[in-house]
């Protein structure tokens, strides 16, 4: 091959196809499933605005007009004052709201195949689901009555 016939060579030609790749497939995701979750905390600051949101529309029908209203900022002030608690211990320990997130992930992952391996064992009738047997050090049967 002559130089003049030869095409300039991008050194990141691989990763960019890669990358735009990658941003097809997300998009595509995305349109497919929505959008992911977002960060521990994230999704902690929606659960508090969701309970929020709920605690100040819900009406107490048996309480008269006065008896309601009252009710109500006494409930929008609760919902104000937890909200001011949480809010800035969500926001400095974002982090840890993530590691704590995958730990809990870790640990319903460990508890699952420990109960798919025991239910398994259970379903094939298999020898370590026997009681043990009591027996000495040279595998004799020692009578404990």
């Amino acid at each position: 091959m002559s130089e003049a016939t030869e095409q300039p060579v991008d050194a990141d030609a691989w990763e960019t196809a890669c990358a735009e790749d990658l941003a097809a497939e997300k998009a595509r995701r995305r349109a497919e499933h929505g959008a992911p979750p977002g960060s521990a905390a994230e999704e902690l600051k929606k659960l508090v605005d969701a309970v929020t949101d709920k605690l100040s529309s819900v009406q107490a029908p048996f309480l008269g007009a006065v008896a309601q209203g009252t009710a109500e900022q006494v409930a929008k002030q609760v919902v104000r004052q937890a909200r001011s608690v949480v809010e800035p211990v969500i926001e400095r320990n974002a982090d840890v709201f993530d590691h704590l997130a995958a730990a809990g992930s870790e640990l319903l992952a460990a508890y699952r195949s420990a109960v798919e391996n025991q239910e398994r064992r259970w379903t094939q009738g298999s020898a370590d689901t026997k009681p043990p047997t009591d027996e000495g050090p040279g595998g004799e049967h020692i009578d404990l009555d």
